[in-house]
């Protein structure tokens, strides 16, 4: 994350503030908000701002998969673009999902909230709309979800420094 918050200030620094910096990382698959949190940590974005821009940024994506993705990947795999990289999405959402049919709200909201590797919105987002959730339930849960990592990483970046940076 140092790397990236580094190659920041020596290019797009000059250009773009770095509370919509962090706001875009926050909205990038597998980095989301708590690279995004980290990054505004490193960057020394004061705590409630870097809460906002990357809890924005990441939850900006969250409609979109919910309501288009399985649409996309039904393109994709008609009109063969990227066929196997959706399969592997498919198959990872499913895997991941394993165990989640009775508990969909509480199974999203820890699977969004504990941030752990190839956990996240994303991929939230895209379990719930492969698997036909409730898209309000499952839209609180994200919501929720991405709150309780926005606590704990804030734990981890700003409460306690140089713990994970």
């Amino acid at each position: 994350m140092e790397a990236i918050a580094n190659w920041y200030a020596s290019t797009l620094g000059q250009w773009m503030p770095k509370e919509i910096f962090v706001a875009l990382v926050s909205m990038i698959p597998l980095i989301e908000l708590r690279g995004g949190l980290i990054i505004a940590s490193l960057l020394k974005i004061p705590f409630v701002t870097a809460n906002i821009f990357c809890i924005i940024g990441n939850i900006i994506p969250i409609p979109f998969i919910l309501l288009f993705i399985r649409k996309i990947f039904a393109f994709m795999k008609e009109h063969h673009i990227l066929v196997r990289f959706v399969e592997s999405l498919e198959r990872r959402a499913s895997k991941k999902s394993k165990g989640a049919e009775k508990g969909e709200f509480v199974f999203l909201l820890l699977f969004v909230g504990i941030p752990l590797p190839g956990t996240g919105a994303w991929t939230g987002a895209l379990i719930a709309s492969l698997f036909e959730y409730d898209i309000k339930k499952a839209s609180i849960a994200i919501f929720a979800g991405i709150i309780m990592a926005a606590v704990i990483i804030d734990i981890l970046a700003y409460l306690v420094p140089g713990l994970i940076l």
